[in-house]
């Protein structure tokens, strides 16, 4: 029991808990819930395993999707089929469900997302790794990159920049 403790705590620890197989090398028996709880006795453990399952349910599930909000939330969406977007119940950040991408940007398509250009120098770039157009990034899928936080940031300051640029030049 004390060698089950650690294999699963260890497994728990690394996130490599769900379908996780007895450590003898040819058994291919998975640990029960049940078990998992009768073995691990940790509730902060306990805790991190409950997480991994819910994450793995979310990610099978193809109704179910995460709150995209970049500064973070840990709320689960449903996606009622009624569009592309929906507003967390938690944050009130409205996700697009089609792409994920970070924000709802009805009315423009999901592959319009992907693709920015410039007003000034016409130059295109990749909205999801801000890397300059070229042939392979044909769409938004295409792009295997996310933006980072301090990207997503940088961008949306410098657009508030720019509005408020734009409406002090109007007046």
């Amino acid at each position: 029991q004390p060698c089950w403790r650690e294999y699963l705590t260890t497994r728990i620890e690394q996130n490599m808990v769900v379908n996780c197989t007895c450590p003898i090398s040819e058994c291919r028996a998975q640990p029960t819930t049940a078990f998992i709880y009768s073995i691990v006795s940790s509730e902060e453990i306990i805790a991190k395993y409950e997480k991994a399952l819910l994450r793995r349910y979310v990610e099978c599930c193809s109704n179910l999707t995460w709150c995209t909000n970049p500064q973070g939330c840990d709320q689960i969406l449903l996606k009622d089929g009624l569009g592309y977007g929906g507003a967390c119940s938690k944050c009130s950040w409205i996700s697009c469900f089609n792409c994920n991408f970070p924000e709802a940007h009805y009315p423009a398509s999901c592959s319009h997302m992907s693709r920015m250009t410039c007003a000034k120098c016409n130059h295109g770039f990749c909205w999801r790794c801000l890397k300059p157009w070229r042939p392979n990034h044909k769409d938004y899928y295409n792009c295997s990159a996310m933006v980072s936080k301090a990207a997503w940031q940088e961008k949306r300051f410098q657009d508030y920049n720019e509005r408020c640029t734009f409406h002090h030049h109007a007046r």
